[in-house]
């Protein structure tokens, strides 16, 4: 096994794992206890399995590796590999992104201290909620510090918000995030002004401090929560707003600091412009990856796996896009239990069809539509343009892809697609 082509991979899915051996590299993968599998056992050189979210477990067997037999690199993608690849990358000088840095994406209220953002504050009381409110105004916003796909966030319209939401970030505090991964604890809580208006995803890839923006991806949510409904690309805007969201996104990863890799940063368009909601140094949830390979023939995965060994293509400044390519996430009414799931390989088969992805399963009581892990499912579909993508996303769900549900009365249903916004321009 030769060092100067092995990586060691903090956390992975098989397609992560598959993907590096693709590009020709040697894989010594940590893999947690509760996600390793046989898949990548066959596929990795070594694995090692230990909960990769405690430094003290981790380091000694860094070191082992180190000496044998040996890698030149250390990356994750998933987000709670994160902090300790870079740890990692500090220990050995790889010359990857660093734990400094990638403790400003990782923690929410890092950032915002980094970015001198005095309309974010920590909370620690109760009464902190009716301090913030008279100072910034409502509504605003309470999240967890450094989870993901929405939990535990919460919006405060006014000060009788502030009780219900007091009582559940205590429920919260202390405990792993459920549903999805026990791997990231729930401890601080941040509180933030609200920004009204359009939400985007920006998929970028950095390379010695020079960042391409790939992609510019609309994001749709329900003012009554924050789950995410669905996602598409190329987002409908203006060319320029599109080159606000851009800049803003460039202007942010530099202030950050962060100089190579993948990025996955959420960004609002409100009355006085473009505003960083979070950002990541990793690849994007949700079959994101899977739109923008569709649309610009970029695969960001490879991308964050390559560039550490020199092998990741040179991107343009600006890619150019073909067609369009959407998610529609798939949604049913709360308390219905679920009956079946049908048509999911029939939908697999089809020509215009990236993903499809359920985890709705017969028995399963249909929770309410509070963060991503209430949904049941989604599809990724590909179009002549967003719009299409977006039409067609809607046509799968219950017309291929069918799961059938009853309510508490024993009365029929189905699953839908859930309802996003029509809009078509946001203009200059």
């Amino acid at each position: 096994m030769n060092p100067e082509r092995s990586l060691l991979l903090v956390g992975a899915t098989d397609e992560t794992v598959a993907k590096a051996k693709q590009l020709g590299l040697h894989v010594l993968l940590l893999q947690h206890p509760t996600k390793v599998n046989a898949e990548q056992e066959r596929l990795a050189d070594r694995v090692e399995v230990v909960d990769y979210t405690r430094w003290d477990l981790v380091r000694p067997i860094a070191e082992r590796l180190w000496q044998a037999p040996g890698f030149s690199a250390a990356t994750s993608i998933t987000e709670p590999g994160l902090e300790n690849a870079a740890r990692i990358n500090d220990l050995f000088a790889l010359g990857g992104t660093g734990h400094e840095v990638t403790r400003r994406f990782r923690d929410k209220a890092v950032m915002r201290a980094h970015l001198d953002d005095v309309r974010a504050q920590l909370l620690h009381r109760r009464t902190d909620l009716d301090d913030f409110g008279q100072r910034c105004g409502y509504p605003f916003v309470v999240k967890p510090t450094d989870a993901t796909a929405s939990i535990g966030v919460h919006r405060l319209d006014g000060p009788a918000d502030a009780d219900p939401v007091w009582a559940e970030v205590r429920r919260l505090s202390g405990t792993r995030t459920d549903r999805v991964s026990t791997l990231m604890l729930l401890q601080d809580f941040l509180m933030e002004e609200y920004i009204d208006g359009p939400e985007y995803s920006v998929e970028s890839f950095s390379s010695a401090g020079r960042h391409v923006v790939i992609a510019v991806t609309e994001k749709f949510t329900d003012p009554a929560h924050f789950a995410e409904l669905g996602h598409a690309v190329p987002a409908r805007l203006g060319a320029a707003v599109d080159t606000w969201i851009r800049a803003a996104v460039v202007a942010f990863l530099d202030r950050l600091g962060l100089k190579d890799g993948v990025c996955h940063t959420e960004i609002r368009v409100g009355a006085h412009g473009p505003r960083v909601i979070e950002s990541h140094n990793r690849i994007a949830g949700d079959a994101i990856t899977d739109l923008v390979h569709s649309v610009y023939g970029i695969d960001t995965v490879k991308l964050a796996l390559a560039a550490p060994f020199g092998l990741a293509e040179e991107l343009p400044d600006r890619p150019m896009g073909r067609g369009g390519a959407a998610v529609r996430s798939v949604v049913g009414r709360a308390g219905d239990v679920v009956e079946s799931v049908d048509g999911v390989a029939e939908a697999e088969a089809l020509p215009d069809v990236l993903a499809v992805r359920i985890s709705a399963k017969p028995g399963e009581t249909v929770r309410p539509l509070r963060d991503n892990w209430d949904r049941l499912g989604l599809v990724a579909v590909t179009g002549d343009d967003t719009g299409a993508a977006i039409r067609r996303g809607a046509e799968l769900i219950g017309g291929v892809v069918r799961i059938t549900v009853k309510d508490p009365d024993g009365r029929p249903g189905l699953a839908e697609a859930a309802p996003v916004s029509d809009r078509t321009v946001i203009p200059a």
